[in-house]
């Protein structure tokens, strides 16, 4: 989906609109094909996007006026929950996962929480990995979720 304004060489970040939906489903499909393969059980990720837009707070990456990426992060009582981070396979390796990450850390904080909290499925290793390698704590697995949090350091 293109997207309205200028064209950048740089991927940038930008809260997502509803307009966003269609593209950005399209996006997370396309980022979680690998793992469907694999993953018996995977539920349908990309349902229900322009809800989470209107309910929950997202985010895009939009380069060259198309989504590249998507961050999904729900407010809780005690924590914030990342509840989704995807990036098309057609840019991965480039760092924007880690910015997401990054961003979703600095907005947790901004709203004054000092843990966050994700689950992730237990045949994605790779994301458990990459999520350690970041300060993410393992704190539990059950069936085929396995959980992890956070704690933040606020200024």
């Amino acid at each position: 989906m293109k997207g309205e304004g200028l064209k950048s060489e740089n991927p940038h970040i930008r809260a997502a609109s509803l307009a966003d939906a269609e593209a950005l489903a399209s996006c997370i499909d396309a980022a979680y094909a690998k793992y469907a393969i694999r993953i018996s059980d995977m539920p349908p990720v990309s349902d229900g996007i322009a809800e989470e837009i209107t309910n929950n707070q997202v985010w895009v990456v939009v380069e060259d006026g198309e989504i590249i990426a998507g961050l999904f992060l729900v407010p809780k009582d005690c924590f914030m929950k990342l509840a989704n981070l995807a990036v098309h396979p057609n840019h991965g390796g480039k760092g924007i996962g880690r910015k997401l990450i990054e961003l979703s850390e600095s907005e947790a904080r901004r709203q004054r929480y000092d843990e966050m909290r994700l689950n992730t499925h237990v045949d994605m290793p790779e994301n458990v990995q990459l999520y350690q390698h970041l300060g993410w704590i393992e704190i539990s697995r059950r069936e085929n979720t396995v959980s992890m949090t956070k704690r933040l350091r606020n200024a």
